[in-house]
Parts: C-alpha cells; structure tokens; sequence
C-alpha cells in the first residue's frame, strides 16, 4: 500500500487543525485552546475527507469504484456538518439562554458553509502537494 493514502487525511487534519488554532486565537486576540474542538474555519472533517476523495481522483481517476465510495463518505460527513451538527450548535445557544448559571453546552459544533469549503480547499491543497511530491521523486 501507498503510505501516502495514510499521510494525506492526516496531513489535512493537521494543517486544517493547527489552521483552525490560530484563527481562533487572532481572533480571541489570546492563545484560544478551549475553543479547539468541533466548529471553526477551517473544518478539520471536510479536509480529512476532501484529501482523500482529491487524492484518490489525482491517482486513480474519477471514473473509479474508490473515488465513488470516497465521494459519497466525503457527501455524508460534509452533509452532517452543514445540517445535523450545526443545528445542535443553534439548540445549544438556546438551550444556554434559557439554562442561566447551569454548565453552558458547547455551542460551537457544526460549520458553515464557508468553513467547510475552507476546509475542502485544505484537503485538496494537501492532496495536490501529495500528489505532486510523488510525481517529483518518481514515485
């Protein structure tokens, strides 16, 4: 097996992850470790699914049974992120309006729109210097 296919999405999750802790802490003007979690740009999910659904298409072809099962895993996860998750996000907001002095729950669980195609970007951006550093060295 290519270890390639195992270093891409881990490559993506830690890009897309250390990304993620300094624009949260920019913009907390801090060192923001308790924001590091589910939410935020960019989405560390749709990097780790994005680079290897990118990966796969750059090396074997979209007309391929991987691509198709990456591209649905990829449709799943970025579907629960933008919907199920993000509304749990919005129930919790208000559930912590209504809860005063209570332990809040953690609001910041889904993505945007926006976060998620930053994330996208991030997964293909790796899957592209993946695929390119092989090229380079004949691989």
């Amino acid at each position: 097996m290519d270890i390639s296919y195992l270093i891409t999405p881990f490559a993506a999750w830690l890009i897309a992850g250390c990304s993620k802790f300094a624009i949260n802490s920019l913009r907390a003007r801090r060192l923001a470790f308790d924001l590091i979690g589910y939410g935020g740009m960019p989405s560390n999910h749709s990097a780790i699914v994005g680079s290897m659904a990118a990966l796969i298409a750059l090396r074997e072809g979209i007309d391929t049974p991987a691509f198709g099962v990456a591209l649905t895993l990829a449709y799943i996860v970025l579907l629960d992120a933008n919907s199920l998750r993000r509304q749990v996000g919005l129930q919790a907001e208000r559930l912590n309006l209504l809860s005063v002095g209570a332990h809040p729950l953690r609001e910041r669980v889904g993505h945007s729109r926006l976060e998620i195609a930053a994330g996208l970007l991030v997964g293909g951006a790796v899957a592209w210097l993946v695929d390119f550093h092989s090229v380079l060295l004949g691989a």
